[in-house]
């Protein structure tokens, strides 16, 4: 009920309460490759009354529906939006490396295509993009040069540089001619808006006072053709072959990844393709309803995660998987003082585990990670996480040895050793509850292209090559989930102060705790220098933003499973299994 209400939600207000028709697109482009879109059409727009088109992308690593407070909040305006999955994300086909920048990343495809639709205009055609999707801008710019009839006449960069000089000169140009080009500067921004000299870089924060945000708003002109100072904020326009064209930077203190779920953003992007296109249906910038489509979509992603655990629980009062259910409630113990040093030191020395192994392997990863692996991201992070779960093993095997044993827990006891049917069992059950899980994600995506998410974090529908893919990843985060469970259950089968709630707040705390103290970290660092901690690339430090939310509900759904069962293997089996589903559904798969 609750994943229910959650996508009646969010398609009501992505859909403008039914005044937006939504159609998932696929089509094969000029090169062969198979691309996927959601094309968003307001009913006013019309074949008598064309309505200006704007393609929105996501950035590397993610996938079309990370634009929705963009295509929400264009398209309740009147614009025709596509918003894209770039070549080898999402359901867009994945191309070799070589092939990549070809029609701009899949954008400039799109663009085609959104020209060729009798209720667009198709001489206001804009486009914008999120990180490398403002890379796939630039290049549909530079491919759209090239053409007799240009089709793009703005430009919207979010959280990504514009091309500032001639990469053969290295001369400042305008490459933009005529067009409106605007840029959404993140001034703490974890890849771009440095520049780079013999007496070391500008950092974000005062990208302004560069030459290169002065050239870009003097049209492309060197630095020593202009006087005074340009600012933030002021849209400067100049004739350029005959049409006025504006140049303005929004700069704003934020990190990289939250432009795609600021309000600021969306308000300085409506506001630049309004003056440059004009919207047809005149709503204040500042009017907007985005919020509450990410609102339903969290409470989607809740209710994921709750129906994981309760249709667990439920599975276990049918005849195929009642030999499972705990024949009498686990009780959980209080601990010795002994029992206490044990599991504060163990928390404590993995939170260390964890953060420092995750920034080591940051800086080896990509010189190990095998060519058969076609992701790099879920390979970094299951490697990593697959290491920490080695380490969990070796310390319980210290544990049992050194001091449970000796308190009588044995392995059977604590449910280590269920005997090879129940493990069967646990496997099937298992997968119910997975494929139950994902059928519910997968039926809302079908019928109200919705999904469950919240920023970084999204459980959505994917295609079959997805679980192929999976497949390659599996081992490292059953290897780690499995032995976090047991860690957190059998070999933490005590309450703290008698009660369960204090106990499971912990456990959800410390087993995040490396990640947390990571990010803490790096942005303190970034937001008082203006620089990242040296040795720990920005991209990493982001991945821990779901990473951190995953580890603490991995916790929660491993105490309860096994609080019904006596069994770590069934919580830790859905969580890896999920875990990897999410990975590497939301993520560049190369061909």
């Amino acid at each position: 009920m609750i994943c229910l209400v959650s996508a009646l939600g969010a398609s009501f207000v992505q859909s403008s309460g039914g005044t937006v028709t939504i159609k998932d697109m696929r089509w094969e482009t000029a090169t062969g490759s198979e691309m996927s879109a959601l094309l968003f059409k307001p009913n006013t727009a019309t074949a008598d009354n064309p309505a200006p088109g704007i393609v929105v992308s996501h950035g590397w690593f993610n996938n079309r529906e990370m634009q929705d407070l963009n295509y929400v909040e264009l398209s309740r305006r009147g614009f025709v939006v596509i918003s894209i999955d770039m070549q080898g994300h999402g359901n867009s086909e994945a191309v070799p490396q070589e092939l990549l920048a070809k029609n701009g990343i899949g954008m400039y495809n799109a663009v085609k295509l959104l020209s060729t639709l009798p209720y667009v205009d198709a001489s206001r055609i804009g486009v914008t993009g999120h990180s490398n999707g403002g890379l796939a801008s630039n290049i549909s710019v530079v491919q759209d040069n090239t053409v007799d009839k240009p089709l793009i006449k703005a430009v919207y960069l979010v959280s990504k540089d514009a091309d500032y000089a001639n990469p053969e000169t290295k001369e400042y140009f305008n490459e933009y001619g005529s067009r409106d080009v605007g840029i959404f500067q993140t001034q703490y921004d974890e890849f771009f808006f440095r520049t780079y000299s013999e007496t070391g870089a500008t950092a974000p924060r005062d990208f302004m006072t560069t030459d290169n945000a002065q050239s870009f708003l003097n049209f492309g002109a060197a630095p020593a053709d202009f006087d005074g100072t340009r600012v933030a904020g002021k849209v400067y326009k100049e004739n350029i072959d005959g049409r006025e064209a504006m140049r303005v930077i929004d700069s704003h203190p934020m990190i990289h990844p939250w432009a795609t779920f600021s309000s600021t953003e969306a308000h300085d992007l409506v506001t630049f393709f309004d003056e440059s296109l004009g919207a047809p249906h005149m709503i204040d910038a500042g009017n907007q309803v985005w919020q509450w489509k990410e609102f339903f979509n969290a409470i989607g992603l809740i209710g994921f995660g709750m129906f994981l655990i309760a249709f667990a629980r439920a599975l276990l009062g049918t005849r195929a998987f009642a030999g499972l259910k705990a024949s009498e409630s686990v009780v959980a113990k209080s601990p010795t003082r002994t029992g206490l040093i044990w599991f504060w030191v163990s928390m404590f020395g993995f939170a260390i585990v964890s953060a420092w192994s995750y920034v080591a392997l940051s800086q080896v990863v990509n010189d190990i990670i095998p060519p058969f692996f076609p992701q790099s991201p879920p390979f970094f992070i299951g490697l990593w996480a697959a290491i920490n779960g080695l380490v969990a093993v070796i310390y319980m095997v210290f544990y049992y040895f050194f001091y449970g044993k000796k308190q009588g827990n044995t392995a059977k006891a604590v449910g280590l050793l269920p005997g090879w049917r129940k493990f069967g069992l646990s496997v099937l059950l298992s997968a119910t509850v997975v494929v139950a899980a994902f059928g519910i994600v997968f039926v809302l995506d079908y019928f109200l292209k919705t999904d469950f998410r919240l920023w970084v974090l999204a459980v959505k529908a994917f295609g079959p090559d997805k679980i192929g893919i999976a497949w390659l990843y599996l081992p490292f985060f059953l290897v780690y989930f499995l032995a976090n469970s047991a860690l957190l259950s059998s070999f933490s089968h005590f309450t703290l102060r008698g009660k369960e709630w204090i106990t499971t707040a912990l456990l959800v705390l410390f087993n995040a705790m490396g990640p947390i103290v990571l990010v803490v970290w790096q942005y303190t660092t970034f937001f008082s220098t203006g620089n990242l901690v040296d040795g720990f690339g920005g991209i990493y430090s982001i991945w821990l933003f779901p990473v951190i939310v995953i580890l603490g509900v991995a916790a929660v759904i491993s105490r309860k499973i096994y609080r019904a069962t006596n069994n770590p293997y069934i919580g830790g089996l859905i969580t890896a299994t999920v875990v990897t589903l999410i990975s590497v559904s939301n993520t560049l798969t190369m061909g």
